[in-house]
Formats: structure tokens, sequence, C-alpha cells
């Protein structure tokens, strides 16, 4: 079915897939509770870049404008390839989110006993899982699949 829809067409979908992700994120830190870590913050941009990428890709139809999409895809995949795997401990993190890291604390939060200060949140732990992998997981399964997509779109136009 995929080898039959136009270049556009698979430009949107993989553009709106990354919008969903997006959507998605921002639903599971601000209506779920789940604090992202620096890893989730990061695997962030590149889905907001190929959103970027679709408008720009709609507006001036060119295959190299698709690529772009396509490597926004696969940085997020990356990106959440090496979370889960330090989620997993497969290997080591970043030493700021895996290691209890108080960055963007107030000095004067820091000294007062009143203040609220929420823990960080680290980059080693799952906070939630579907089918045995993380949301870092989910991020690098799909985005790898939206890759393939622009990938196809560049291809057609």
């Amino acid at each position: 079915m995929l080898t039959t829809l136009p270049s556009r067409t698979l430009a949107v979908l993989a553009g709106a897939g990354s919008a969903a992700l997006l959507a998605a994120a921002f639903a599971f830190q601000h209506i779920g509770g789940l604090a992202p870590c620096a890893l989730c913050l990061w695997q962030r941009w590149p889905h907001a870049a190929a959103v970027a990428v679709l408008i720009l890709a709609l507006l001036v139809p060119n295959r190299w404008i698709l690529a772009l999409g396509a490597l926004a895809a696969l940085a997020t995949a990356g990106i959440g390839g090496f979370h889960m795997g330090v989620e997993y401990g497969w290997w080591e993190g970043l030493q700021s989110c895996s290691g209890g890291s108080i960055a963007g604390v107030s000095v004067d939060d820091l000294l007062n006993p009143n203040a609220a200060v929420a823990a960080p949140v680290r980059c080693d732990a799952v906070p939630w899982s579907l089918l045995g992998l993380s949301m870092a997981g989910w991020n690098m399964v799909i985005s790898l699949g939206l890759a393939g997509l622009w990938l196809l779109a560049a291809r057609r136009a």
C-alpha cells in the first residue's frame, strides 16, 4: 500500500508521525505526570525539526528537503536507541542525567530547606513500558519507520 502513495502523502504521514510522537511525549509529561529526563528532551528536538521539514517540503517540494526529514527521524531514533541502552543497563549513560544532577537548581533553593525542589529525573530508569519496550525504545522503533517513509518520499520526489 505505501509503495503506491505519492511523495507528498508519504511526507505528510512521516511529519504527522513526528508530530504525534511529540504530542504523546507532552501528554505523558503534562497529563500523565511523567517528567522527562535530559535524553527524553533531546529526543523531542528532531521530531520538531521533522515537522518543520514537512512544512518546508510542502512549500518547496524537493527530494533533498525530504532527505532532511529522514535525517531528523534517524537522529531521534539514534538518541532513543542510546537512551534505551542506558535504561536497560547495556552501557553507561551521560553523567549529567544518570548521576542525579542538580543542574538548573539555584543555590538559594539548594540552601533553603523549605524550597520545593523536585528530584532529578534519571535517564537510567524506565518510568513506563509497553510490551517490554520503554518510551525511548518505542521512539526508536517508530522513528526508524518514519525515516523509511521520508526516504521513500524523497525517492519518489
